[in-house]
């Protein structure tokens, strides 16, 4: 049996690919110090070795080690007795069960509209410069990900965006990196073929090798990610090659959504680019462009820190005249510049500077550009509401239990009481808005019907507050303890458009007895803030990602909460610092379950259980986006799918290169066109 452990690439011309920090190839081999090729030398040598040892260890046994119920040294002693299998499998072609029945989604509708055209420079803005282009590692989570990998990539196969169609394999998918795909559901295993065109932004094949290095990089511990770390230990039994282009991934578990773990999961990474990987990955990969599957990169030249970004549209991509690609990424560069005020970037909108601008917030849509703004009457610029269907991202307040009060359940119940998001909905977003019951809305029937928000109550809070011991106040207003202590918490958030939503709340929590300091922050600062557990309470919502049932283990296991020796474990997606046995029970049990029914029995469980620790105040749920755009910008006929969250996320838009010069033109003579506002409920909730 032939075995090939590493990608030629990396075993021939090692040296001379890993001498650049961009993802460009170079004429010929370069020259490297000593101590760079002894650096590359140790990082093959630790690769090969992984591929020959790494072993697959049962989902309980992984939890155990996790919690600390084993030692490394114990299940290293077992390993060695050769108690658990081979992570990886080396194999030939006949080695293919012959029952297979191969697929390749070509029976869905194709996305994209054929009026779309490829050209043009869209001008858009963020708040603040980002902290880091890798995607994964500390300070990668923030929003700006989705410009490198979340709204640009392509992956094996992609769950098709306007169906909610579920068969008995789960989602329907249409191809990315992969030619077509068999599932043996009874065995856990998904085997793929793969596009043997593809090829990473750098002109390299996209082989098996890269998806064997993606176990490699997410299970190590250079990446300083614990989520990674988990996730690709815990959920892969096998992975096997057969060929060059032929793969099989066995899942741990099988989980109603067997595909997703493959599909969307098992990703490629381009080994020739991380031969320098080692414990300074997070610096020495700062601002390194990997070399990535998206039609877009990201020259160094283009990289104006503090200033700008500019993507640029390969030409040349691979999949330009693929079913499903053809009709979308018509951008031929991507302008982003940091624009830190809100205001200012929304003038520059209305100047022509920026395409496009959101208008979600009741305050845009009403009042900044209303119907009869003569930029919109004008017909210049066009409005859309467009309604869609997708797990709601859970806004709301995120408490701190490690911080002190806060680890007080009669001071959280107080706080539900004493926050009047009703009068923000009310008010502040004039009604468009639903209230948020929990955390996880928009799943179907893993949602639980029967959990509610606590209704705004000054009386109720006044109740609790005085359990915990603050039941007088004092001169200003605000509750105070025995001790004279004030009843005051710092409200961080990194949502500087939601400032005025949060006066109200602190000032209806006023009328309760309770100060919330307000602090707004840029983005980044904000998440990182969060993220490093220094809050105490934090405003924002998760953006979650189309998925048949929710998540729990990330936010809410306590071996994202604290570290074996009692400290607080930062750079987790845990911002409660929760940690409840009875919790981390039904998370490890629904984890491990590929029983439906049982999925949602836990679901609605472990979102009462939540509800009851009272951790985090549901804030509200937004059930569509508005956006006002230039009119040089299009869009389809149906404006979006039905899953997109933003009309960026699909790359659905394009730009009429001509109309933009005639708009401008037309606006400062005084000529005019026709007035577009439009509002798409075809997937509004009935």
């Amino acid at each position: 049996m032939k075995k090939r452990l590493l990608h030629p690439m990396l075993l021939g011309g090692l040296f001379a690919l890993f001498a650049t920090a961009c993802s460009k190839k170079e004429e010929g081999p370069v020259a490297l110090d000593p101590e760079t090729e002894a650096r590359i030398a140790a990082f093959r040598a630790e690769v090969q070795n992984y591929y020959e040892t790494k072993v697959a260890l049962p989902p309980a046994v992984f939890e155990d080690l996790e919690s600390g119920k084993v030692t490394q040294e114990e299940i290293d002693a077992r390993t060695a007795a050769g108690e658990f299998p081979k992570l990886f499998t080396f194999a030939t072609l006949d080695d293919l069960p012959d029952d297979l029945v191969w697929a390749n989604g070509s029976e869905l509708p194709e996305i994209g509209s054929p009026k779309a055209t490829k050209g043009g420079t869209a001008y858009g803005a963020i708040q603040d410069f980002p902290r880091t282009l890798r995607t994964v590692g500390p300070d990668a989570n923030g929003s700006f990900r989705r410009y490198l990998l979340d709204d640009v990539v392509m992956l094996l196969a992609h769950p098709h965006p306007d169906t909610n169609e579920i068969g008995p394999e789960g989602e329907k998918y249409f191809p990315g990196l992969a030619k077509e795909w068999a599932i043996d559901k009874e065995n856990s295993t998904v085997y793929v073929r793969l596009e043997p065109e593809a090829r990473f932004s750098d002109g390299e094949p996209i082989t098996a090798d890269d998806y064997l290095f993606c176990f490699f990089f997410f299970q190590s511990s250079y990446l300083k990610a614990p989520w990674y770390k988990n996730f690709y230990n815990r959920f892969y039994e096998n992975v096997t090659k057969y060929d060059d282009y032929t793969i099989s991934v066995k899942v741990s578990v099988n989980k109603p959504d067997l595909t997703k773990y493959v599909f969307e999961s098992v990703r490629p990474i381009p080994e020739h680019f991380y031969g320098e990987l080692g414990d300074d990955f997070p610096e020495r990969y700062q601002w390194r462009f990997a070399p990535t599957t998206s039609p877009y990169i990201l020259k160094e030249e283009d990289i104006k820190k503090g200033d700008s970004l500019t993507f640029t549209r390969l030409e040349d991509w691979w999949a330009k005249d693929r079913r499903n690609f053809r009709y979308r990424f018509n951008y031929d560069r991507i302008h982003i510049r940091v624009v830190r005020d809100i205001a200012k970037s929304f003038e520059m909108f209305k100047k022509g500077e920026l395409d496009a601008a959101s208008l979600t917030l009741s305050e845009y849509w009403y009042e900044k550009l209303p119907d009869d703004d003569p930029l919109v009457e004008g017909g210049y610029i066009k409005k859309a509401t467009f309604y869609n269907q997708r797990p709601r991202p859970p806004y709301g307040l995120w408490i701190n239990t490690s911080k002190p009060l806060l680890d007080d359940l009669n001071i959280r119940l107080g706080i539900q009481y004493a926050t009047n998001w009703d009068l923000v909905i009310e008010k502040y977003f004039r009604g468009d808005y639903e209230r948020l019951d929990h955390t996880a809305v928009g799943y179907g029937v893993f949602s639980n019907p029967e959990v509610k928000a606590r209704p705004y109550s000054i009386e109720k809070a006044a109740e609790h507050f005085a359990k915990a011991g603050y039941a007088e106040r004092g001169p200003d207003g605000i509750l105070v303890n025995d001790k004279g202590q004030r009843l005051s918490f710092s409200v961080s958030t990194g949502y500087q458009s939601f400032k005025d939503a949060l006066t109200i709340i602190k000032e209806e929590a006023e009328k309760a007895g309770i100060e919330f300091r307000l602090r707004i922050m840029d983005g980044t600062a904000g998440f990182k803030l969060a993220v490093e557990k220094q809050h105490d309470i934090h405003f924002m919502a998760w953006g979650y990602s189309p998925e048949m049932y929710p998540r729990y283990w990330e936010t809410f296991h306590s071996v994202n909460a604290y570290n074996p020796d009692g400290s607080v474990k930062v750079q987790t997606n845990n911002l409660n610092v929760f940690r409840n046995s009875d919790m981390d029970r039904m998370i490890e049990q629904y984890r491990a379950s590929n029983d439906v029914d049982e999925m949602i029995a836990l679901a609605h469980r472990m979102e009462q259980l939540l509800h009851d620790e009272a951790i985090f105040v549901p804030g509200f749920v937004i059930p569509f986006y508005r956006i006002g755009y230039w009119r040089w910008r299009e869009y389809p006929e149906n404006f979006d799918v039905m899953k997109s969250e933003s009309s960026g996320q699909w790359a659905m838009g394009w730009i009429n290169v001509e109309a933009r010069m005639e708009t401008l033109k037309a606006r400062d003579r005084g000529q005019t066109f026709e007035k577009s506002i439009k509002y798409y409920d075809q997937h509004k909730s009935k």
